[in-house]
């Protein structure tokens, strides 16, 4: 497209179009142009602090473009973004701070689909960020599990460096075989392999195909180093997987959360190009939204090809699908759609409005150093609930690094501390009982497995406790029937941030028999809100039964 090319406009109009349909793409990648555009017009507000500046799209955009492909038939020739490439690395580069033309974005993730022009991206991401980001002695990695995969990147970016015309003598770079190096500014791009432990300092780390990885520590010692520089960018960029467990997968769930707007987090850019939920991938039709550069890096009859051997071959299907549709094939399906549960928010509820009403609470512990979660379950004569929760957590369980989002809840008066390093069960138990005083509350439900002691205490103060053991005998028909309320509008609830997220991270576990339970893929994913809920709506599940089997036989209530 060359360097007159306004790519601020082509991001734009790209985002517009898949927004409009007229680009089919999947979920996630509609709601990063979503939020492009929201932040566009956001961008004009005092509090959101910052801009998109066309200057700095231009600047990578229009520096890559002028770098030569050196693979296959287009070796020799410039390279030539595509609108959704220019999309992801203008948004990338383009949004700054208002107040000092900071990179906004420190940490991107993108994920798609084989043979859709990643390590050329990557590459050139590379040496923008080595040689035209104006960092003082920059440094580049190339980071992966092996060092053949770690030359994915780096080989390409060397290759272009040394063929781009004028490009080495304009930079005074230095090419070996597996270094590039600037000896005016002691800038270094180099491949990284494994475990790099302490004392580097990136300006840039290009992690590749990180769902390979078995554990997060290249990117956590990459992040740590990062601390002295100004605007640094950790790039991790990959094809799906099957390890959930690892943390390639963790890190597509922060995406996600962040894309979803159940986190709020202005640093983490992230696109992810994969079918929708409800998608047949038998469909060639809906590749595309896998294989963006469809086309372009990879052809229609490759993709037809794979199509065919994944339904000639059942034993290749999973292969197939995870790695030209973008699909984890061993990730399990997030039992609540978050636009769902976000619709039965009224922000102007007050538990206040229902001092002296029927209630139904439910206590859900998890250890004494984690979340204890309460909800309190209002029904109606029409059968609609509305829920309120109440959270705890010990003071230096909020305090710990991984946990800066329960700062914030506290801070918002959504998560109550308690102090020390275990949860204060007396403030617990206290609050409980000044419930029972304001609201007619009916049953105090609680899981004996870690909350034994709590509700004998509360029964020798005149609760009305009762055991509810977290099985799948009496978690799966309340779990799915709070699903079937919340998906036609017949709960309200707060819109609490703690409870949006722990929404997010429950999981159905389902057996042979269909019965469902609630599951969290990692730990940090707590579900103790939603798992409470479960437990107060299976007690008014109970209590119709009963009601009903004794209207049946002619038992008289009074």
């Amino acid at each position: 497209m060359g360097s007159e090319t306004n790519y601020a406009q082509v991001a734009e109009e790209y985002a517009s179009d898949v927004i409009r349909g007229k680009i089919l793409a999947g979920p996630y990648t509609r709601m990063a142009c979503r939020r492009h555009l929201d932040d566009l017009k956001r961008q004009k507000t005092k509090r959101f602090e910052y801009r998109f500046s066309e200057r700095f799209a231009r600047s990578a955009c229009g520096f890559i473009e002028d770098l030569p492909h050196i693979k296959a038939r287009w070796a020799g020739s410039l390279i030539k973004l595509e609108p959704w490439q220019i999309f992801n690395i203008a948004s990338l580069f383009g949004w700054v701070r208002k107040s000092d033309e900071r990179r906004r974005f420190t940490e991107s993730y993108m994920e798609v689909a084989r043979k859709n022009a990643k390590s050329t991206k990557a590459a050139g991401v590379g040496l923008y960020m080595f040689t035209e980001d104006g960092e003082p002695g920059a440094e580049v990695y190339s980071g992966a599990t092996t060092e053949k995969q770690a030359l994915e990147v780096f080989t390409p970016a060397r290759l272009m460096a040394k063929k781009a015309e004028g490009f080495s003598e304009h930079y005074g770079l230095k090419i070996a075989a597996q270094s590039l190096y600037i000896e005016d500014s002691a800038a270094k791009f180099q491949p990284l392999v494994g475990n790099p432990g302490d004392g580097s300092s990136p300006h840039c780390a290009i992690v590749d195909e990180y769902h390979e990885h078995p554990t997060s520590a290249l990117y956590d010692a990459m992040a740590t180093g990062m601390g002295a520089r100004d605007q640094p960018l950790l790039f991790v960029i990959t094809t799906a997987g099957i390890n959930i467990a690892g943390p390639c997968y963790e890190k597509r769930d922060q995406v996600i959360k962040t894309l979803d707007g159940t986190f709020e987090n202005d640093r983490l850019f992230g696109n992810i190009y994969t079918l929708d939920e409800d998608d047949d991938w038998a469909d060639f039709r809906v590749w595309v939204k896998a294989n963006p550069n469809l086309g372009v890096s990879v052809y229609e009859d490759y993709l037809r090809g794979k199509l065919l051997e994944a339904k000639q071959r059942p034993d290749r299907q999973n292969i197939i699908r995870c790695k030209h549709l973008n699909q984890w094939m061993n990730a399990s399906t997030a039992w609540m759609d978050p636009l769902k549960w976000k619709r039965c928010a009224d922000p102007e509820l007050s538990i206040e409005q229902f001092i002296g009403r029927r209630c139904i609470v439910a206590l859900d512990i998890a250890t004494k150093i984690d979340i204890t979660a309460i909800c309190l379950a209002f029904p109606d004569d029409s059968g609609n609930y509305t829920l309120f929760f109440r959270y705890y957590v010990p003071e230096e369980t909020a305090e710990l690094p991984h946990n800066t989002h329960y700062q914030g809840w506290i801070k918002q008066g959504w998560l109550t501390a308690t102090s020390g390093d275990v949860l204060d069960f007396d403030l617990i138990r206290e609050d409980l009982i000044a419930t029972t005083k304001r609201f007619q509350v009916e049953q105090i439900a609680y899981d004996p497995w870690q909350a034994t002691q709590l509700a004998l205490q509360l029964q020798d103060r005149g609760a009305p406790v009762i055991e509810y053991p977290q099985q799948v005998r009496t978690m799966s028909e309340p779990m799915k029937e709070l699903q079937a309320l919340i998906y036609s509008g017949r709960i309200k609830h707060q819109g609490d941030p703690v409870t949006a997220w722990m929404m997010s991270n429950v999981v159905a576990r389902v057996d042979a028999k269909e019965n469902i339970f609630p599951r969290k893929e990692f730990d940090k994913n707590k579900i103790d809100g939603p798992v409470s809920a479960i437990m107060a709506l299976g007690i008014a599940i109970q209590q119709k039964t009963v009601y009903l089997s004794g209207y049946e036989q002619g038992i008289q209530f009074i």
